[in-house]
């Protein structure tokens, strides 16, 4: 410490006073450390602080590497009936006048037959209904009402095979499922929420962002995949080729002994041939590694008859097993159900009824008659 600027015998003051500071700095820092080093002692009356939480077994974490927790999907056992009345009773409401004759004139055929062409079933199904229903009412034993939900679920065979064909969950035999599609029709987003019924089911899944085409839809399909604890493989970069992203995902399923893996396949594409190439290429390089058990064919309720024409596209490109109808819970008329079964010759398996996570819904023949009908 320099003191020279300090006049006479005021050094020796000024000295002793330094080094008592100093003393006192280094005894109050030793003071801190030892305190530090001990652990802090609960106040009198009070209970020992608990020791920290554990983190969440998330069991998944988003591309930054971070814990996300996990959704638990809902069972899917009574979906379809707790969301029937978002089918909107429209063809009822129609038919109301019909169902309250008590004889059926020409005007009233007639009337039935504008219903159903309205509400998307089709001219062919629509002619087999009331073929049906004719005979039904002349049979004496139905009134009119019976008679239509009758010859409805008739057309929509109630029969038919609906499930998927997946095989058992954690019996280690890969089933690979193609999801095709347009976009703009919710296919990944389908592709998403089926991730969620098989999980609830108890299956193991991965995802195949095969999408590669359209900014952000891997994005989106790992987003899905993380909520409820699934892994997606996805290319590095956009406009990677779609069958090497899915042979990649249907490799590391086998790899990992997963019950399934869903493919989300791109569906930008302008022209039947390019498609054609494009799927043709995904199914070749899929069944190398094991043989695709669905393809299902995501189309929007909403187009109505419009649908109908790329529905025959993809059934061209390739093999469908089964239909995917999403929005049908907003303006569709509904009967797009009965006409696109009978233009590809494969059921509707499920349905979209709302935009939540758990709104995709097994198809069930009964209660979807009931809800179109407003029963």
């Amino acid at each position: 410490m320099d003191i020279s600027w300090i006049p006479g015998q005021a050094d020796a003051v000024v000295v002793a006073v330094a080094s008592v500071a100093v003393l006192g700095g280094v005894v109050a820092a030793w003071w801190t450390r030892s305190r530090a080093s001990r652990p802090s002692e609960p106040l009198a009356g009070s209970s020992p602080a608990p020791p920290p939480e554990a983190p969440l077994d998330a069991g998944a974490a988003d591309s930054r590497g971070s814990a996300v927790v996990v959704d638990v999907p809902e069972d899917i056992d009574d979906r379809f009936s707790r969301r029937r009345s978002r089918l909107g009773g429209a063809l009822g409401e129609r038919l109301a006048g019909f169902f309250g004759r008590r004889e059926l004139g020409q005007d009233a055929w007639d009337e039935l037959e504008e219903a159903l062409l309205l509400a998307d079933v089709g001219a062919a199904v629509t002619e087999q209904i009331i073929v049906e229903v004719r005979a039904r009412v002349q049979g004496g034993d139905e009134s009119p009402k019976e008679a239509v939900r009758a010859a409805i679920l008739a057309a929509i065979d109630p029969d038919a095979d609906r499930s998927l064909h997946v095989g058992v969950a954690g019996a280690g035999d890969l089933a690979p499922v193609l999801v095709v599609g347009v976009n703009g029709v919710g296919k990944t987003t389908t592709v998403g929420k089926l991730s969620r019924v098989l999980v609830a089911q108890g299956y193991s899944v991965v995802l195949g962002a095969a999408d590669t085409f359209r900014a952000a839809a891997a994005d989106q399909l790992e987003t899905w995949g993380v909520r409820v604890g699934v892994t997606t493989i996805r290319a590095d970069v956009d406009g990677a080729d779609p069958a090497s992203v899915a042979f990649d995902a249907t490799q590391a399923a086998q790899r990992e002994g997963v019950d399934v893996v869903l493919i989300d396949t791109a569906g930008r594409l302008q022209n039947k041939a390019g498609l054609m190439d494009q799927l043709g290429k995904i199914a070749r390089v899929v069944t190398k590694v094991a043989p695709i058990r669905e393809a299902l064919l995501v189309l929007d309720a909403t187009t109505g008859q419009n649908g109908l024409a790329q529905a025959r596209v993809f059934a061209e490109a390739v093999p469908l097993t089964g239909i995917v109808l999403t929005k049908m819970d907003g303006t569709a008329k509904g009967g797009i159900v009965l006409a696109v079964q009978r233009v590809l010759g494969v059921p509707v398996k499920f349905v979209g009824l709302g935009e939540g996570a758990d709104d995709l819904a097994p198809f069930d023949a009964e209660g979807f008659v009931d809800g179109l009908l407003g029963d």
